[in-house]
């Protein structure tokens, strides 16, 4: 059933992907890079191996720079993306706007401009309203879209959908950032390559994501190459962004001395060019399908739908199952394992709560959840 870290539950926690330990795979690739010694700051054969990799993956010119967090990655990409008068387009729910403690405000000094989303995702149309502002002088300049896949709410931007939006936000001149925490999950969920989500979807840079999917410590900031872009404005925000990450990444305190212990877990992660199915698509095909079975199982519970059952309230297309319920049976449940509550229900005695599954979430974890939620909902 895997560890309980939580001594006052029963079963392993719901709460996020990044309770999860790291992949056994993961800390052996750790463990093998430590041998003796290697120079600093990512002139080391590990990260010249992960650039080679990306290179397979992403395109010939596709450049990696690793970092130490998923906030750190989304300030350095879009800083490096942005002018100083710059404003980012992004979702209502984007975990930049709503976790990150004004992490771009404060240290990118950037301004967010968020649309209303449904189920997590926005429209060209929710692009195209900002186009007002590029020449308005009193209003920060919109230069870059960043959207979240997948997103927070758990749902994926679909090949069509996500070339669309790239497709209008190179029209109006903006670069395409795209914060992949569960990139992994979304590719998995949709059966195509991290190169299609990305480089032949018209995207500039990506935020790598690995702690959600198995790493221990550490992402990575991906520069796409100039020569994949979809025009010569893309090309040149894809070559200045790669000029400036360098420097970028020093100033905010995210380049580590020890640079090797990151990139072998992202090599790792993204596995040899002759694997069949890299360590990154099995965890998170792994998480998505128990994702599925957890939804499957809560749809499957007598009286679900009711007002004084479970409601499960968005798509199921990553790692994440939406649902409400009433609150006393939401605290007997958390009794049993921990998640987070996400906002309120449908009534003042509901709540809506999130259940995020992990690589290594059990069949036998989630059906015992089931039932345990059959139980407090009574």
């Amino acid at each position: 059933m895997g560890a309980v870290t939580d001594p006052r539950t029963s079963l392993p926690p719901f709460a996020s992907d990044n309770y999860a330990p790291a992949h056994p795979d993961v800390l052996a690739a750790v463990a093998a890079a430590n041998d003796g010694y290697a120079v600093a700051y990512g002139d080391d054969p590990w990260t010249a191996r992960l650039d080679a990799r990306v290179r397979d993956l992403f395109g010939g010119g596709a450049l990696a720079f690793p970092v130490l967090n998923g906030t750190g990655a989304n300030v350095v990409s879009l800083t490096a993306l942005s002018p100083r008068w710059g404003g980012v387009v992004v979702s209502d729910v984007a975990h930049v706007n709503t976790d990150e403690n004004g992490a771009p405000e404060r240290v990118g000094g950037l301004k967010l401009l968020a649309c209303p989303s449904v189920d997590g995702r926005i429209t060209p149309d929710d692009v195209v309203r900002w186009a007002g502002q590029r020449d308005d002088v009193h209003r920060a300049h919109p230069a870059v879209l960043s959207l979240t896949q997948s997103t927070e709410l758990g749902t994926v931007y679909a090949l069509d959908d996500l070339r669309a939006l790239t497709h209008v936000a190179h029209d109006l001149g903006m670069a395409v950032h795209v914060d992949g925490s569960r990139l992994a999950n979304a590719a998995a969920t949709l059966g195509c390559s991290l190169r299609d989500l990305t480089t032949d979807a018209g995207v500039d840079v990506v935020s790598l994501g690995a702690a959600k999917n198995g790493g221990m410590l550490g992402e990575a900031v991906l520069v796409l190459g100039p020569g994949d872009a979809p025009d010569a404005a893309s090309a040149r925000a894809r070559e200045a962004a790669a000029a400036a990450v360098p420097f970028l990444r020093k100033a905010t305190m995210q380049l580590a001395s020890k640079t090797r212990f990151v990139s072998a877990q992202l090599l790792a992660l993204l596995g040899e060019e002759d694997d069949a199915e890299p360590l990154w698509h099995r965890n998170a095909a792994h998480a998505n399908a128990m994702a599925a079975r957890l939804r499957a199982g809560l749809e499957g519970l007598p009286g679900a739908d009711a007002t004084d059952g479970v409601r499960v309230t968005r798509p199921t297309e990553a790692n994440a199952v939406f649902a409400t319920l009433p609150r006393d049976a939401a605290e007997r449940l958390r009794a049993v394992a921990r998640f987070y509550d996400w906002a309120d229900g449908e009534a003042p005695d509901r709540v809506e709560v999130r259940l995020m599954c992990a690589w290594d979430t059990s069949p036998e974890t989630v059906d015992a959840f089931v039932a345990a939620a059959s139980h407090a909902l009574g």
